[in-house]
């Protein structure tokens, strides 16, 4: 890359993997220079500077205080925007089957192959996944799916490269097979046609499947998030690929992640019923507003704009469309702009899906920026994340 592009400060403070406050004192040492840009009231920095500056600090550091680094070659979030080894991912989601994408993920070749399972193994995964009691949520049955996948795998122990992207296919085909039909059975191979089949019993549309299959390309990957790191984890013990995911997904069930999806679900449910002023004051009362602002996208998430301009091309009903327009000019009022969270749930309403249909699309999608990253920790050393616990309770009694 070329020295004179620019990182924001909290693009800086990502890559640095620090608080923006120590930006500020390398600054004042002299050991990064801000760049002025014309018309721009903010301070930017050359990203050759931040990587000479990365490679002083992780080899000055001392032993004690440093954290096992997690680099990656599979992910860039940079510029305000989002790359897959090197290509842009708003560019890349309207046209590109997900399929291709992941397989550029896991090996920089860009292919679409359909991606295939075993009958026997999405039979079993299926089963397994009916004795869920009633209540339990369409994501609920993922764990359980993958689980039965690697009980049904004897090579997964296994993790060569090529053996572990030989059989991610398999995997996120089982974890979409396997889920019940919601619909009518889909009629050609696509992954995103198959998902939609689970998802909502509306037939498909071209238009809708294209927002939905750039859904999963926009979030199969995203750099280090929590789910990620609690996958590289696990691999890094040298967990079987299917352990890791299951790792993955864990994290990913969290309120703070994954999840968000069906709470912005219930705020739009909340702004057709009481109008967006209303339901935005109520959530923002009780918490925090789900589905505008992310901290790494300070000029507005990429991805959720890329998602929305698909969105508006649904042939939804007016009160929808009016809903989300009220919500966006409502939340614009404060300055805070939809991410891909957001533009998750406007798709499943506008497509008929539940609310737990965000949640499920983030998994499936998310499976294949997990495997890359496993793919890329089996290189490294292993069990090397132990981190100094940092104890505070009371001291413990003489011997």
């Amino acid at each position: 890359m070329s020295g004179d592009q620019l990182l924001t400060t909290a693009e800086v403070a990502h890559r640095l993997r620090i608080k923006p406050e120590t930006i500020y004192a390398y600054v004042s040492r002299g050991l990064l220079a801000r760049v002025k840009v014309p018309g721009e009231r903010i301070s930017r920095f050359r990203l050759a500077d931040v990587e000479r500056l990365a490679a002083h600090t992780q080899a000055t550091r001392p032993e004690r205080d440093a954290a096992p680094a997690m680099r990656t070659a599979t992910t860039l979030i940079a510029y305000g925007r989002l790359h897959y080894r090197g290509l842009d991912v708003a560019k890349l989601a309207p046209v590109t089957p997900f399929e291709e994408v992941a397989h550029w993920l896991w090996t920089g070749q860009r292919h679409r192959k359909a991606f295939t399972a075993p009958a026997e193994t999405v039979e079993t995964a299926r089963r397994a996944s009916r004795h869920l009691p009633a209540q339990a949520r369409l994501f609920d049955r993922l764990p359980v799916v993958v689980a039965a996948a690697a009980a049904m795998d004897p090579l997964r122990f296994d993790l060569a490269p090529a053996t572990v992207t030989a059989l991610a296919p398999a995997l996120l085909a089982t974890m979409v097979d396997a889920l019940p039909l919601a619909g009518e059975a889909p009629a050609d191979d696509a992954l995103a046609t198959r998902l939609w089949s689970r998802l909502t019993g509306l037939p498909a549309s071209a238009a809708g499947l294209r927002a939905l299959n750039a859904a999963l390309v926009l979030l199969a990957d995203h750099d280090l998030a929590a789910s990620t790191i609690a996958a590289r984890v696990a691999a890094s013990t040298r967990a079987n690929p299917y352990a890791a995911v299951l790792a993955g997904l864990g994290a990913l069930d969290g309120p703070m992640h994954g999840a968000v999806g069906g709470s912005v679900h219930r705020l739009i449910e909340a702004a057709r019923r009481d109008g967006a002023p209303a339901a935005i004051a109520e959530w923002l009362r009780t918490g925090g507003l789900p589905g505008f602002g992310h901290p790494l996208y300070p000029a507005g998430d990429p991805r959720g704009a890329t998602l929305l301009g698909l969105v508006a091309k649904l042939p939804v009903g007016d009160g929808l469309r009016r809903t989300v327009d009220d919500l966006l000019a409502t939340a614009a009022r404060r300055d805070a702009l939809p991410n891909v969270d957001f533009a998750l749930a406007a798709l499943a309403h506008a497509t008929g899906m539940g609310p737990g249909a965000a949640e499920v699309i983030f998994a499936v999608a998310r499976t294949a920026g997990w495997i890359a990253h496993v793919v890329e920790e089996y290189a490294q050393p292993s069990n090397r994340f132990r981190w100094s616990s940092g104890y505070t309770g009371p001291a413990p009694e003489p011997a």
